[in-house]
């Protein structure tokens, strides 16, 4: 009886495994909430390696959800107008947000119910209340909730993550300068439909502070190791009220730690587009430029390195939804105060809603 008992464990077992095995090869099914944000470029131009199957598509502006059906060639029948009704029929998985940054929360609300992962685009929310929201109910429905940025994408980044973590190239860092933005989202020939929603206070949460400020603060948190800053202090300035009237196009934000400190410099005023970082400590600096160029020196190097960095080279994930697949399939765990973590990504908001405070006050505002 021992033996015929551990027979049937064993094939139970093997079953399971099995079925595991199978379900973590077949693609992801995912969702889409939002086509107005024009980042969804990033997934429709995607290759399609096999990895996801678009199930279903959430978008009210039939004419601009008809268009891109054109335009990236996928089945119109995978509209829907409504979010909740897209849900249930097309039963995905997980969902990618590329709406305006006030509908992840809409889009939270339905999905953390139905046990349905999320990943929205940079920044997690427009305010702290949103962002309390959104963390409380993936907690409470134990469902995965990421924020994706451009940066956490780059070879640079990991390379400079490693330097400082793995050898303390650095030291202890020191002051931290990071550079984001464009030339203005008109200026680069951003969509309509993205231009009525970043350019508004209430659905982007901002102008130029939220939409680059976001990255200098995903960053130092995380290179922080999300310590909470005792202050911030934020300038904005408003170059162009004819093309922006709603919204500042320039923003400079002070963070300061108890032995570091951290300026953000978010501009659509950039005559190029450029998202770079310096990182000093005591023991020397590491300067990236771009995504796969940097510059490093220390005491104990020899004069300044200039690297290329490829994603050969270090543990980076380039492409978002692979991480994002990998992280829904149990292959890898989010880093607690990673880049796309929600630790991260809720001290990201109280960073800028200080910031924009700051900036309406004229005074620091102090977290500590």
């Amino acid at each position: 009886m021992k033996f015929f008992k551990l027979i049937v464990c064993t094939l139970l077992f093997a079953f399971m495994t099995l079925t595991s095995n199978a379900q973590a090869m077949q693609p992801l099914r995912l969702g889409v909430a939002g086509l107005t944000h024009d980042h969804i470029a990033f997934l429709m131009n995607r290759n399609n390696t096999g990895d996801i199957r678009i199930v279903g598509i959430y978008e009210p502006n039939t004419e601009l959800a008809y268009s891109y059906a054109k335009k990236w060639k996928f089945d119109t029948s995978l509209i829907y107008t409504d979010l909740n009704k897209m849900l249930d029929a097309a039963k995905p998985e997980a969902v990618v947000a590329f709406g305006s940054v006030f509908d992840h929360l809409q889009v939270v609300k339905a999905c953390a119910p139905r046990h349905i992962h999320v990943m929205v685009e940079k920044p997690l929310a427009v305010n702290e209340a949103h962002a309390k929201e959104m963390a409380d109910l993936a907690k409470q429905n134990n469902i995965i909730l990421l924020t994706d940025f451009e940066t956490s994408w780059y070879p640079t980044t990991a390379k400079a993550y490693t330097l400082i973590n793995d050898s303390s190239f650095v030291g202890n860092i020191k002051k931290v300068v990071i550079h984001d933005g464009h030339r203005g989202p008109k200026e680069i020939g951003c969509t309509k439909e993205f231009l009525n929603w970043l350019t508004d206070p209430e659905l982007n949460g901002g102008g130029a502070l939220v939409d680059f400020g976001c990255y200098g603060a995903n960053i130092m948190t995380s290179l922080m190791h999300g310590q909470k800053p005792l202050s911030v202090t934020a300038v904005t300035r408003h170059y162009k009220p004819l093309v922006y009237p709603k919204v500042e196009d320039d923003a400079t934000i002070i963070v300061d730690y108890p032995t570091s400190q951290c300026i953000i410099q978010a501009s659509w005023n950039w005559p190029f587009s450029r998202k770079d970082m310096e990182i000093y400590g005591d023991k020397g600096y590491i300067i990236t430029t771009d995504k796969n160029n940097m510059r490093i020196k220390n005491k104990e190097s020899e004069p300044e390195q200039q690297k290329y960095i490829s994603a050969t080279d270090v543990d980076v994930y380039e492409d978002p939804f692979a991480y994002f697949i990998n992280v829904v399939r149990g292959k890898i765990k989010v880093p607690e105060y990673g880049f796309y973590s929600l630790e991260n990504n809720l001290m990201v908001v109280k960073i800028l809603e200080a910031a924009k405070l700051s900036a309406k006050t004229g005074t620091t505002v102090k977290l500590q």
